[in-house]
């Protein structure tokens, strides 16, 4: 049978999100992924028209099942609405938490308002939908259960003028550890991806040169290099792996 995914956070076609959601397609995993235009919007000046017909036809070239469905994770109960999609698909075996709100923050600006955009994203349905699939995986016997959560190495050092980002990604690194001992009874694995610095179409020319020489690879991040260990980390391989904060970085150095 084949395995089904899903995966948040899935709104460009230059981004992690999607890249991870070809990645599993051409290894045969069907997809359930989530969007929202708003952000996308808000954000990047711009939302791509029609792109969850556009990208489910592509996934579908692979010879598996893809549907996107629009969810304002913000929302208490997008959690959810979110597995009850994926289960009328079948029975999901893969989680991935790639939806994140990032907005620059810093100690003349942040605000309570600023600060919950960032935590009713970034932590509160992160850890809701994690839990709510790990009680599906242990109500239905499943093992094998990938959880994958993506953070941004806070622990590797400072992020001055994102600090609602960057506390609420951190929280996200705790919430995978402890959540990986809970779930591992039932053959349930927790980890978190830290990409670093990942050109999904925000850098400028400048950027890439200025980041270009951290890299001791000699190259920026791409999303492509993000998917490609979450394809890892959904194999039978990787059974052994969880609670852990894997730091992909091409040997980015921050100082």
């Amino acid at each position: 049978m084949s395995k089904l995914a899903i995966v948040t956070g899935v709104g460009r076609s230059e981004g992690i999100g999607a890249a991870v959601c070809r990645e599993l397609a051409q290894e045969g995993i069907h997809l359930l992924f989530t969007y929202w235009g708003s952000y996308d919007h808000e954000v990047y000046g711009q939302s791509e028209e029609a792109w969850s017909t556009r990208f489910q036809t592509e996934l579908c070239s692979y010879g598996v099942v893809s549907k996107g469905i629009e969810v304002d994770l913000s929302h208490p109960d997008a959690y959810a609405s979110i597995l009850t999609e994926a289960t009328e698909m079948g029975e999901p075996t893969i989680l991935i938490n790639n939806a994140t709100v990032s907005i620059e923050t810093n100690y003349e600006s942040l605000t309570a308002a600023m600060l919950d955009r960032h935590y009713e994203v970034n932590m509160r349905s992160t850890f809701l939908l994690s839990c709510e699939f790990a009680k599906f995986l242990k109500e239905k016997e499943l093992r094998d259960g990938r959880i994958i959560n993506f953070t941004s190495g806070q622990d590797q050092g400072p992020m001055p003028n994102h600090l609602a980002y960057a506390a609420t990604k951190g929280a996200v690194s705790a919430f995978t550890s402890s959540l990986s001992i809970e779930v591992a009874h039932f053959g349930c694995t927790v980890n978190a991806i830290n990409p670093g610095p990942t050109d999904t179409g925000w850098m400028t020319e400048e950027m890439k040169e200025h980041l270009q020489l951290k890299f001791a690879m000699g190259r920026v991040g791409e999303p492509a290099d993000a998917a490609r260990l979450v394809g890892f980390l959904v194999r039978p391989e990787s059974s052994w792996i969880t609670g852990q904060v894997l730091h992909s970085e091409g040997g980015y150095q921050r100082s």
